[in-house]
């Protein structure tokens, strides 16, 4: 039986168009390139630490290509196994590949190469360089074969910006001292922050109420707040 592709959790915004790209140029310059009928490339790798935009790259190469007419399939270390090769699909992607145990691996390294054999572009990704993953040395080698890009935090005004992005494309207003408030009291990568501004966007929905600082402190009391 054919593994099912793993379905791909919704991004903030899936396209490379809603991007605030920072110091990552390089690497969403090479992923736009990737599209249907460039040929297949040698595999890609990103790495970077949480929250410097990782899987929401593969997520923007993955909607790309299905805008494009083609199929991709999406494993990590939570996809089930075993993992086969879809003769439908033109991208495997495989991300946080520090996490991946032993049977993962061997997984990982298999599909890789039947990827490679049946002409299916690569794309992975990790928080460590592909030399520092804890992995079996065939796959570490793999992923190091290709284009490996080193993913950039965002400035603090590039940051701005895509909290803004995000917030306009869900149609709220944050203001200006809710952005302060979130840039000067909580980690500022972007994992984190586009999580707490999705579960403030359905607080303040369920609340009925504008987003401020005094709801946001409000939401935060209650999170922390014993069941």
């Amino acid at each position: 039986m054919k593994q099912i592709p793993l379905p791909i959790t919704p991004a903030p915004a899936e396209g490379f168009d809603h991007l605030v790209v920072g110091g990552n140029a390089a690497a969403v310059q090479h992923l736009r390139a990737l599209c249907a009928g460039a040929g297949v490339q040698p595999p890609v790798y990103l790495w970077g630490e949480a929250g410097t935009g990782k899987t929401r790259l593969l997520r923007a190469l993955v909607a790309q290509r299905q805008s494009e007419g083609e199929q991709a399939g999406w494993f990590d270390a939570e996809a089930p196994l075993p993992w086969v090769l879809d003769e439908a699909w033109h991208l495997v992607v495989v991300d946080r590949c520090e996490t991946l145990d032993a049977a993962h691996q061997q997984a990982a390294f298999a599909l890789f190469v039947e990827a490679g054999t049946a002409g299916v572009q690569w794309a992975a990704a990790g928080r460590l360089p592909p030399v520092d993953l804890p992995l079996r040395d065939d796959l570490r080698s793999r992923l190091g074969w290709g284009h490996v890009f080193a993913l950039q935090p965002l400035a603090e005004a590039e940051t701005r910006a895509a909290l803004r992005r995000e917030a306009d494309r869900r149609g709220i207003f944050l203001p200006d001292e809710v952005m302060d408030y979130l840039l000067t009291r909580f980690q500022r990568d972007m994992t984190n922050l586009m999580g707490l501004l999705d579960r403030l966007d359905g607080f303040a929905l369920a609340e009925h109420r504008h987003i401020t600082v005094p709801l946001l402190k409000k939401m935060l009391a209650e999170e922390d707040s014993p069941a």
